[in-house]
């Protein structure tokens, strides 16, 4: 049988994770089905079922980390770059567990569906960042957008909620047409949809220009809408804010870590030989995204909307990283989703703490004075609120150093010079949040009471503790990235 797998180019392997999260999810499903009443064991264990899937295929991964498989039949590949983009996926999809064991069953007895949908989200995630061929990139990100579309409007009794899931669903056809329209004109223009074959006729002089540089164009597209690249960027504020915050975390950090790493392989492995006329057009894009992101939100009022903008500048800072071209650029990027994992989804805990009950926001003035009235509570919140800004020994920092470094090792230094000065504008209102909670003294509108969840206590420590971790000792976790894309002879 080995032999036969072998020969066909078919190793499992390569989908090994994925497919143990499929498995999962459907034992959720089964044992959501005939697992008797809400209040059973069996349907209040689901949440952790769920979770022993994420483990499962967490130590599949760590099983074949230091013997990557090569290939799936030119579909997909296994390197340390495909692991990494596994590893942040698998980590975003904990914490959202996490964050939701006991916020979920207030706003919709449906868990089995919910826990459900996140593990499939996760898998299909997943498969983006090993997609050698862009047929298999767009069945994938269209299956976790179909599943972002359903847990964004899950609360079916927030019509901020229902609103949020339709925006989502109608600019998410819209770039997925984009998408199809751009991988159509590249398979036009070279003859296939696999990286290494498009790579080659482009390095062989047979492609079709005439054909490739709109579809690059609409390829920029496509994916800057899943980064929230500006002027993709329209759908981010209203659906973060709308959707539950667990989902909303999940979705900041699984869908930048699962389109970021498609359109790096993507430009990184199949396009590398017309780097200097995609370069520019990302250098524009990340230079607008970062400053459009941050002024935006200066003038934010809600904690999940800044939040939102915030993440389109950091979608913009990962871009300086991407635009240099490097071999680096993939091992940079990982490690930057990696650290912004821990402290993105860690201030979207410290959010549904602050939350009323009932609603799916806070605004900034619940933070006011919550220093002296719960300082645990706030001094994890200066830490998430530090580490975003990019300020040493946090795990933000060494993030941003390692993507401004690919900058200006491709040769784009003014790029890296421009992203420094973006964080300098971002530490205003990440700062502003730790000065209201310190500084000022608490109003009738702040936060009198904390929500007392022990899983979602757990997740705050855990995104803590790493956030620091991995600040204190960023060498540890690089070397997990290293090898960067095998394509690409990182």
């Amino acid at each position: 049988m080995s032999d036969v797998l072998t020969a066909t180019g078919i190793n499992l392997t390569v989908v090994l994770p994925e497919l143990v999260l499929v498995g999962f999810a459907m034992l959720v499903m089964m044992a959501d089905i005939f697992g008797g009443g809400e209040q059973s064991p069996i349907r209040r264990g689901l949440p952790w079922l769920a979770m022993i899937g994420l483990g499962a295929a967490l130590l599949a991964c760590i099983s074949i980390w230091s013997n990557p498989i090569a290939t799936f039949q030119g579909a997909a590949t296994l390197d340390n770059f495909a692991l990494g983009v596994k590893l942040v996926v698998l980590i975003a999809a904990a914490l959202a567990i996490l964050l939701s064991v006991s916020y979920i069953p207030g706003i919709n007895n449906q868990t089995g569906e919910y826990y459900t949908l996140l593990l499939l989200c996760s898998a299909a995630m997943m498969v983006m960042g090993s997609a050698t061929d862009l047929m298999v990139v767009f069945l994938a990100l269209e299956a976790f957008s179909l599943a972002l579309y359903i847990l964004t409007s899950i609360n079916r009794n927030n019509p901020r909620s229902s609103e949020a899931g339709m925006k989502y669903f109608l600019l998410g056809a819209f770039a997925s047409a984009f998408f199809a329209y751009g991988a159509a004109l590249v398979y036009g223009a070279t003859g296939s949809t696999q990286y290494q074959i498009i790579a080659a006729a482009l390095v062989g002089g047979t492609g079709q220009l005439a054909l490739l540089y709109p579809g690059i164009a609409m390829l920029i597209v496509g994916f800057g809408f899943k980064v929230s690249l500006v002027p993709f960027h329209m759908w981010t504020p209203d659906v973060y804010q709308g959707a539950p915050t667990p989902v909303t975390a999940f979705m900041s950090v699984g869908t930048k870590a699962a389109a970021f790493a498609a359109f790096i392989r993507v430009f990184l492995s199949a396009l590398p030989a017309q780097h200097e006329t995609w370069a520019g057009i990302l250098a524009i894009l990340a230079v607008i995204t970062m400053t459009v992101g941050n002024f935006a939100a200066l003038r934010q009022l809600s904690l999940k909307r800044m939040l939102a903008y915030s993440s389109i500048a950091h979608a913009g800072y990962i871009l300086v990283g991407l635009t240099g071209g490097t071999a680096t650029a993939a091992s940079s990027a990982i490690f930057y989703l990696f650290s912004y994992a821990f402290m993105n989804i860690g201030a979207f805990a410290v959010i549904i703490m602050l939350e009323k009950a009932g609603e799916d926001d806070a605004l900034q003035n619940r933070a006011v004075g919550i220093g002296k009235r719960f300082p645990m509570l706030a001094l994890v919140m200066a830490i998430f609120m530090f580490s975003l800004t990019g300020i040493p020994p946090l795990a933000g920092f060494f993030g941003k150093l390692f993507v401004f470094k690919a900058a200006v090792d491709g040769g784009y230094a003014w790029l890296a010079v421009i992203a420094m000065l973006n964080s300098a504008v971002a530490a205003y209102y990440y700062l502003r949040v730790t000065v209201a909670m310190y500084f000022e003294e608490p109003t009738s509108e702040s936060a009198e009471t904390q929500r007392g969840w022990r899983t979602l206590n757990v997740g705050l420590a855990v995104a803590a503790i790493f956030t620091i971790a991995i600040g204190l000792y960023p060498g540890l976790w690089t070397g997990l990235f290293q090898g960067g894309i095998a394509a690409f002879g990182g």
